[in-house]
């Protein structure tokens, strides 16, 4: 690939900067969570994209004076030896580092998190749905009416090649107020503000 304005070959598309959004994610559960110290950070190691998604909140957490603990699953078996992992460390919130198999089992993720009590940050709005506390990411509808205006120029002859890879505009901010209750959590009105949904 040349480059994210000119691509080259037949590669082009949207990306949805993922692990560069793990930093402004712990910045927000800190602001929730002001006594916030200890995170337990759960991945896909077996992903090799990953290993940047596990870095970016390193860099950011001694900012913010959090300790990250790493909990590093390689397939759908790890699940129950993380969350004991997690469980036995006691840490103030759970950042989820999602990929596919992390979003596969969101539903299993957020009901460990809500077992144990614990303030949950994902990558995937549809666990918040799903009663997670946060989400916070690029926007789902909006890369999917940019992809069609890919769509749209590649069928009228536009070359991949000729189409920059899109950084997203625009990102979302979803917070489960009834989650935020039953653990407790008085979000700030300065953080509801920013909400683009807030789930009641």
């Amino acid at each position: 690939m040349g480059s994210l304005a000119r691509p080259g070959g037949n590669i082009t598309g949207l990306s949805a900067l993922g692990p560069e959004l793990s930093g402004k994610r712990l910045e927000l559960l800190k602001e929730v969570i002001p006594g916030m110290t200890r995170v337990a950070v759960l991945w896909n190691a077996a992903n090799p994209a990953n290993a940047s998604a596990w870095q970016e909140p390193q860099a950011v957490a001694g900012a913010l004076g959090l300790l990250l603990q790493s909990q590093e699953v390689r397939g759908p078996e790890d699940l129950e030896g993380a969350f004991a992992l997690t469980a036995q460390a006691r840490p103030d919130a759970l950042l989820v580092l999602g990929d596919s198999l992390l979003n596969m089992h969101g539903q299993q993720i957020v009901e460990f998190a809500t077992q144990q009590h614990l303030p949950s940050m994902f990558g995937r709005r549809e666990s918040v749905r799903a009663d997670g506390l946060m989400y916070y990411g690029s926007s789902p509808p909006d890369r999917f009416r940019r992809a069609a205006y890919y769509v749209d120029g590649i069928l009228k002859g536009a070359k991949p090649a000729d189409l920059p890879v899109e950084q997203p505009m625009k990102f979302e901010l979803v917070i489960n107020l009834k989650t935020a209750k039953a653990l407790g959590l008085m979000i700030p009105p300065h953080i509801l503000l920013q909400a683009d949904e807030v789930i009641k």
